[in-house]
């Protein structure tokens, strides 16, 4: 498990591209249930989503374990967070 603050960020800053690569792919085919994608492309999407996923849910089991660890309120923890991390074309 991330212990320091550092690693969160880093965490985010991952989520955040897991994201974004997501959302690089429903614009590059289209909307997953308006467009006839082909097997490859829906593969690959929904590969890019059950990363962000899992990074996004392992990153939020992580905020809340330090922030009781830190005495501190989660929400206070995830907004430094994302202030630290930026968007995803900053992190590059």
């Amino acid at each position: 498990m991330a212990t320091t603050f550092e690693e969160l960020v880093e965490m985010q800053r991952a989520a955040n591209e897991a994201e974004a690569q997501a959302a690089e792919l429903r614009e590059r085919y289209g909307p997953p249930t308006l467009a006839s994608w082909t097997r490859q492309q829906s593969d690959l999407y929904e590969t890019a989503v059950r990363a962000w996923r899992d990074l996004d849910r392992d990153l939020q089991l992580e905020i809340t374990e330090y922030a009781k660890e830190h005495d501190r309120t989660r929400s206070d923890v995830e907004a430094e967070i994302q202030a630290r991390a930026g968007k995803p074309s900053e992190s590059d």
